[in-house]
């Protein structure tokens, strides 16, 4: 792709995201959906290859709807109760359809079957950008409308959602898909917390942002997609893929890592809210994804010789990493101990 292309396409995905977060005003918060929609699709289908026309097709259609629907949820509040403002949405029916095309805009169960497959049509740099950049308007909105939305309803999608990106994550091959779901499982631990305390819901996304934007880095500084090339990259960049390995960890929670820090808090805050039951349903369900976090890591690092797979081994790299990758891995995997002062700021 033309490089100006390119730096025009990604302005205008920049301006899209600002103006739908500082809006205050449905129209603006929808035209700036559409900028990003319209700035993203040309990064989707830039190889030119049938899979990635496809994965654009599918994009534009799912956004394009979701897109309909908030302006429709607006509108019908706003020939209700007369306001235009993000912050009163208060007619319930359209409460309802607002929660149904955020859901659809983030990729949550159960209107999530569109982002496996246009993450696994797209490139891995434009993978990162549809897991991090492209949710952060929909929960902006979530994050204005939580005192609004149906918390019973939520809870029930976040528990679906964390239900099966686990179980469709355990029998993938490709690993774009497996991030798919793991972006699925971890909406589900976002949504669930929305209606109590809004502002885990923005930490649980800022440190999967963090997290995933490591290993999208990663991955495409080693060009590996599936888990049979992925068993061979460390004779390639070793270090890389020990530090892929913590980030992988740290991404299924488990607690030395960065990755704990929002789990604990947001299982503090359900249990605070009486709502231990679903606060161990969401934390066994989270296991399923602990699964193929680990078979990601075991394959990353642990698959030393001999072994069955019939890949080339890769010629070892002398280029320097990205200082980028090390400071997000950095971050991915040693926040825990400063915890008390993110607590203090969320």
């Amino acid at each position: 792709m033309n490089p100006q292309a390119k730096l025009v396409f990604m302005l205008s995905l920049l301006l899209g995201t600002t103006i739908t977060i500082t809006s205050n005003h449905w129209i603006t918060a929808w035209a700036g959906l559409e900028i990003n929609t319209l700035s993203i699709l040309p990064l989707i289908s830039k190889s030119h290859h049938p899979r990635a026309i496809e994965a654009a097709t599918k994009y534009f259609l799912t956004q394009a709807t979701a897109s309909a629907l908030v302006l429709f949820s607006s509108m019908t509040n706003a020939w209700h109760t007369g306001q235009w403002d993000i912050t009163q949405m208060t007619h319930p029916t359209s409460c309802l359809i607002l929660t149904s095309a955020i859901a659809m805009k983030l990729g949550m169960v159960p209107f999530h079957f569109w982002f496996p497959e246009v993450l696994q049509g797209a490139p891995l740099t434009t993978g990162l950008l549809l897991s991090t950049i492209m949710k952060f308007p929909p929960i902006t909105l979530l994050f204005m409308t939580y005192h609004s939305l149906n918390p019973n309803l939520l809870t029930c999608m976040a528990i679906m959602s964390t239900a099966l990106g686990g179980w469709m994550g355990l029998n993938q091959t490709q690993i774009r898909k497996i991030l798919a779901f793991s972006s699925i499982s971890h909406l589900g631990w976002m949504a669930i917390i929305l209606s109590f305390n809004p502002k885990l819901t923005l930490l649980n996304f800022y440190l999967y942002a963090l997290m995933t934007s490591t290993i999208f880095l990663t991955l495409n500084t080693t060009k590996v997609l599936k888990l049979s090339t992925l068993t061979t990259t460390w004779t390639k960049t070793p270090s890389l893929n020990a530090m892929l390995l913590l980030t992988l960890l740290s991404l299924a929670g488990l607690p030395p890592m960065t990755g704990f820090l929002p789990k604990w808090l947001i299982i503090q805050e359900l249990t605070k809210q009486d709502m231990a039951a679903a606060a161990t349903m969401i934390s066994l369900l989270s296991l399923l994804g602990l699964f193929f976090y680990l078979r990601l890591a075991y394959c990353a690092t642990i698959t030393l010789p001999p072994h069955t797979t019939n890949h080339m081994k890769q010629w070892h790299t002398h280029k320097p990493s990205s200082s980028l990758i090390a400071i997000s891995a950095v971050a991915s995997i040693m926040l825990l101990p400063i915890s008390p002062m993110i607590s203090t700021i969320f």
